[in-house]
């Protein structure tokens, strides 16, 4: 939402969205809950999104075949206002944000060289899907990377009280951040071949690890609770965790898990989900391009310019 803004365009209408959308702009294929990998159980077990990244590529193929047909059977202008001029998917910027769902699935769930043997095949799907876009005719990529997961506070807080003990600097459990890193770096390894094979395509490579932890480590100065970890929405103690919006009982009495009077001042909103306040804090640190390679401004990160 934060890019849209910066653009002065509109947000971004879902794929999937039935009323009336406008596509002029561009369309958002993500999903709550999405992965890399194809899941192999329902989102009931698992809650996984029943639409991974190859799911997602399929839809986009969709719409850009049956806007590029609709585009050119158009009789008039009003006909197609509410959909993207295919000369456009070209010069197009591609956001890509995914990988936190994969890894957290696994991360603290099973050993921590289980946790890091996925990433090969992570990394291998999300250079198939890249290149699948390329193909497709996109030229123009900006990449997140995954955030410190060992800083979420619902999983901080149960690896804690289960004993765990080796925190980073940041108060973060180390050994879960270590396979965010290690991810990470295969992905920006991954992005240096890519830019070897596609020699006229610009893919940006921006860190969100950092840009997290900056707000994380700097919280006080940033305008929030000097505790980065406190949560806003939702119970929790060493013990028990009732999510936002939830109700459990506890010792025979039902607790809810109600949203805390002042949200700004949390980083957290719900124990896993960034609150809006620092969500915009971290969208406005990485649209400047410091924590980009290349360090490029979201403003210039148009095909051939990156």
């Amino acid at each position: 939402m934060a890019s849209a803004e910066k653009f002065g365009l509109p947000y971004l209408h879902p794929y999937l969205d039935s009323l009336a959308p406008n596509f002029r702009h561009g369309a958002n294929f993500a999903t709550g809950g999405s992965s890399i990998r194809t899941p192999t159980e329902t989102i009931f077990e698992t809650g996984h999104s029943p639409f991974p990244l190859a799911s997602q590529l399929s839809q986009f193929e969709q719409f850009k075949a049956r806007s590029t047909e609709l585009y050119k059977q158009a009789k008039n202008p009003s006909e197609n206002a509410y959909l993207p001029n295919p000369d456009e998917f070209s010069n197009a910027l591609y956001t890509f944000d995914i990988g936190q769902n994969d890894l957290s699935h696994v991360i603290g769930k099973v050993p921590d060289d289980q946790a890091k043997a996925i990433v090969p095949d992570m990394i291998q799907q999300y250079s198939a899907a890249i290149q699948r876009m390329y193909q497709q005719g996109a030229r123009t990529f900006w990449i997140h990377n995954v955030g410190p997961l060992g800083c979420s506070p619902v999983p901080r807080l149960s690896a804690v009280s289960g004993g765990y003990q080796n925190l980073d600097e940041h108060g973060c459990v180390k050994s879960h951040n270590d396979i965010v890193s290690y991810f990470n770096q295969q992905l920006k390894n991954l992005i240096y071949d890519l830019r070897r094979q596609l020699k006229d395509a610009a893919l940006v490579y921006v860190d969100m690890y950092n840009a997290k932890l900056e707000v994380l480590s700097q919280a006080k100065d940033r305008g929030f609770d000097a505790d980065p970890f406190k949560i806003c929405c939702g119970y929790h103690d060493q013990n028990n965790h009732v999510m936002c919006g939830k109700t459990q009982n506890i010792n025979g009495k039902d607790v809810y898990g109600a949203a805390c009077a002042n949200p700004s001042m949390y980083i957290s909103w719900d124990g896993v989900h960034y609150s809006e306040k620092a969500n915009q804090i971290i969208a406005n640190d990485i649209m400047t391009g410091k924590l980009s390679d290349p360090k490029v401004p979201l403003t210039q990160a148009c095909h051939g310019q990156a």
